[in-house]
């Protein structure tokens, strides 16, 4: 099967062209998805977090403040590589298993930070949302409610913008109107669906 890692820095919209290819019936793994359920109160992660952060990073119905963690992590670097250190191996377990459980031409692995984490030996091809930079800020800014301090913050841990285009198979533009994504990933879903026949790769 191939597996296109889907990729680009924050408020690129990454969920709005993941949410196109899953109305053509494509499979999405999303990988900030499986984070939230490895770290649910009453998992061994959410313990570890929970531990080496102090219940102060608790909601009052005792699950996570995700919102203070972020702020935590993207302020201190070495507490952001102490939670990707955590995450990302079992992350990375979670993927290979529902990739193998699949039996379609392609499927979509959302991975924001794919770059930097290097998830390649799962990816067969990578495709790349772009946006400009302030457009990224605005999005996140409005969607979240922070400032543009924040973004910034958020947006200098990330892979440069010029080197992601650089590095991707595939590129989608980002930077008008939804309507404006429709017939790229159209033009994107025709042509994994026949590389994933013609390679042989949906068995």
């Amino acid at each position: 099967m191939l597996v296109v890692g889907l990729t680009g820095g924050i408020g690129s919209g990454k969920s709005a062209v993941a949410q196109l290819f899953a109305e053509h019936g494509v499979p999405i793994i999303d990988t900030d998805m499986i984070a939230r359920e490895v770290t649910q109160a009453g998992t061994k992660l959410y313990a570890s977090i929970v531990k080496h952060f102090g219940e102060a990073i608790c909601l009052p119905d005792g699950s996570l403040n995700r919102s203070q963690l972020r702020d935590i992590i993207f302020a201190d670097p070495k507490q952001r590589l102490w939670l990707e250190n955590l995450l990302h191996p079992w992350i990375r377990k979670e993927m290979e298993l529902r990739i193998s459980l699949l039996a379609v031409p392609y499927c979509i692995a959302v991975i924001p930070l794919l770059f930097e984490v290097e998830f390649y030996s799962l990816i067969n091809r990578i495709l790349v949302v772009d946006a400009p930079e302030t457009l990224q800020i605005e999005r996140v800014m409005a969607r979240d409610n922070i400032t543009a301090i924040k973004v910034q913050a958020i947006i200098d841990t990330q892979a440069n913008r010029k080197d992601r285009v650089a590095r991707a198979h595939d590129v989608i533009v980002n930077d008008g109107k939804l309507e404006d994504l429709y017939p790229q990933v159209e033009k994107l879903h025709k042509m994994y669906s026949n590389l994933g026949a013609q390679q042989g790769l949906y068995k």
